[in-house]
């Protein structure tokens, strides 16, 4: 893999996701790494120190001396940064790990010919166990792909979809994990209902994730898994009529909709 030069356009929680990523695995392709942040200098500053990396106020007068763009700012900011990328670029790679920013949306405002790419991450890439899906644009080669499998196995594992996967999937890969943190507290706020501390709680109710996790991961189906745990007539099955009268699956299945449908922009 030849020498690459990293711009990240964004200083926020991802963009330091995938930057502390890309550091501690220490390629040696990577030859320089720099973030740029127009509208907090003081988080910029700390990035900076934190990972001994080159900082900058102004993207637009790095850009020519960089490979790779990386977008991690907020999706209804790169309109007007693809507008100003599109006279600056010369060939770049344009990554983006905005939601609803696919590479159709890319190419339509970018240079034709620009290689780009939409990756989607997820929180647990802040301690390297994403499990991101990804899609490229036309003009994406094997050394760009070489590039792009660079920057996701710092952050974890990842998956390559078709674009319209990768929008169907939004909710399940990238926002569920909201879904699962609202199970958690509810699961927590039950637990407290019962005498115990909250950091008991956390501590219960986290283990008993993290099993149930690990017996996915072992090749159990969820559907038998359930059968283990809920005899006929016993008390977790109660447990679970209650939740088939509430619609349970029903509101995830509503939850993963409407994810989608924002990411998209449907009204």
């Amino acid at each position: 893999m030849k020498p690459t030069r990293i711009l990240m356009i964004g200083a926020g929680r991802m963009a330091e996701a995938v930057l502390s990523g890309i550091v501690s695995k220490r390629h040696p392709s990577v030859e320089t790494i720099t973030m740029t942040n127009r509208q907090d200098e003081v988080r910029l500053n700390t990035l900076k120190e934190r990972y001994d990396v080159t900082a900058s106020l102004n993207w637009e007068e790095e850009v020519a001396k960089h490979d790779v763009i990386l977008l991690a700012s907020p999706p209804v900011t790169h309109d007007t940064i693809l507008q100003r990328l599109s006279s600056l670029i010369k060939g770049q790679l344009v990554i983006t790990v905005a939601a609803g920013i696919d590479p159709t949306y890319m190419e339509a405002r970018l240079p034709e010919g620009t290689p780009v790419c939409w990756i989607m991450p997820n929180t647990a890439a802040q301690i390297g166990q994403s499990i991101s899906t990804f899609t490229c644009g036309n003009y994406v080669n094997d050394e760009h792909l070489q590039v792009i499998n660079l920057i996701l196995g710092a952050i974890g594992e990842s998956t390559e979809l078709s674009e319209k996967q990768v929008h169907d999937l939004t909710a399940v890969t990238g926002s569920a994990p909201a879904f699962v943190y609202a199970f958690v507290e509810a699961m927590e706020e039950a637990a407290m209902d019962n005498g115990v501390t909250p950091q008991q709680a956390r501590s219960l109710v986290v283990k008993m994730l993290s099993g149930s996790a690990a017996m996915l991961e072992a090749g159990h189906s969820p559907t038998d898994l359930k059968k283990q745990v809920a005899s006929p007539g016993g008390s977790t099955a109660a447990g679970l009529e209650v939740l088939v009268e509430r619609g349970y699956k029903d509101a995830i299945k509503a939850a993963v909709k409407a994810t989608n449908a924002h990411a998209r922009g449907d009204k």
